[in-house]
């Protein structure tokens, strides 16, 4: 069997005549940024999350950068303040720290959950402290009552980094926050190509991020900040209204393919992962990796490894690379994903169980 560990062509072809007719509507209306399909997403999303505002951008890294803008030019942030961060979190959560003049401070996550430890933040936080970034990775939900009460009462913001947990954000409500979402075509919710995408229900910070990403413009030229060009065009708006439809299905598929693996895979050298994310990613740990993928490569099986590097290894930030982080080294030391998707077939399930438990 040949079982690819993600095929982009085969999830848009579920929707294939919805997406066209979504992408021919776009092409005749003439009218293809900032238009109608970006505002019905909004409005759209914003209804989904449980949050009063929605606003479209680029990416899921310009996002993360345009929360932290906004309360910047809000006056709740100041550059050289500091942003706690998981250790192990994807790259991308740490650039937008650093783009704004920022400090991440790190935190190492717990092995069972692979989330950022919840009872280690408060030995972080200092007087420049500003703000808590959770990291909802591989598709788990990262908040906690802990978070909540350490936000209330050291009077931290909390942003939310959800670019691989579409459908499983917590609407929780009293913390000053906001939410930042990729669109990147291989999440739960893809598009065609970039996009993303900031959700609050702060209308303060709502009108700085829209007017941010804007060139810095709330009303055409007139410029309040010193912005940028960050937009969700109307093609991509449109595909995601089309899948945004199946969201909860689909991750419906996945949570049922990832209990199959957590009951059917018996293997000692595999640490398996908690059985409660829309699992956007399948994160295994397995004590031999290599020998690990190289047997499921050969059995026909596609797999990733997230990520190989940790963030305080990389030379982006050689200044870090003296720590030592055990738990999160471990981690990406013995973290393979298996394929785990809406297109997969029960037969592929029970192969690629058989193949790991063979492994």
């Amino acid at each position: 069997m040949k079982i690819p560990y993600l095929s982009l062509y085969d999830v848009t072809s579920q929707h294939r005549e919805e997406i066209r007719a979504a992408v021919i509507r776009v092409a005749e209306s003439g009218w293809y940024l900032l238009g109608e399909e970006v505002r019905a997403f909004e409005r759209e999303y914003a209804e989904y999350t449980h949050r009063e505002y929605c606003i479209g951008c680029g990416n899921g890294l310009d996002a993360l950068t345009l929360i932290l803008r906004g309360y910047m030019e809000l006056g709740m942030i100041k550059e050289g303040d500091e942003v706690i961060v998981p250790a192990n979190t994807y790259i991308a959560s740490i650039l937008a720290i650093s783009e704004c003049r920022l400090t991440p401070v790190l935190v190492e996550p717990r092995i069972e959950t692979l989330l950022i430890d919840d009872e280690e933040i408060e030995s972080h936080i200092t007087k420049r402290t500003k703000a808590v970034m959770l990291v909802h990775l591989y598709g788990y939900n990262a908040y906690t009552e802990r978070v909540e009460r350490i936000c209330r009462e050291k009077n931290l913001l909390l942003i939310e980094d959800c670019a691989q947990a579409h459908g499983n954000v917590s609407p929780h409500v009293g913390i000053r926050g906001a939410q930042a979402y990729s669109f990147y075509p291989g999440k739960n919710l893809g598009a065609l190509g970039d996009g993303g995408c900031v959700t609050t229900s702060d209308m303060a910070l709502a009108e700085s991020v829209r007017a941010i990403a804007n060139y810095g413009s709330s009303r055409k030229y007139v410029f309040e900040y010193k912005g940028c060009n960050s937009r969700l065009d109307e093609i991509q708006a449109a595909v995601l209204r089309v899948k945004l439809h199946y969201l909860d299905s689909e991750n419906e598929r996945r949570k049922e393919i990832a209990r199959k693996y957590i009951r059917g895979i018996k293997n000692n050298e595999v640490t398996l992962p908690p059985a409660d994310g829309v699992f956007h990613i399948f994160p295994m740990l397995c004590r031999y990796r290599e020998k690990m993928q190289k047997h499921l490569t050969e059995k026909g099986i596609g797999t990733m490894i997230h990520y190989p590097i940790p963030p305080h290894k990389q030379k982006a930030y050689s200044e870090w690379n003296s720590m030592t982080l055990p738990i999160t080294e471990k981690i990406h030391r013995e973290e393979l994903s298996l394929p785990c998707n809406q297109t997969m077939t029960d037969e592929d399930v029970e192969y690629v169980i058989d193949s790991v438990n063979e492994g």
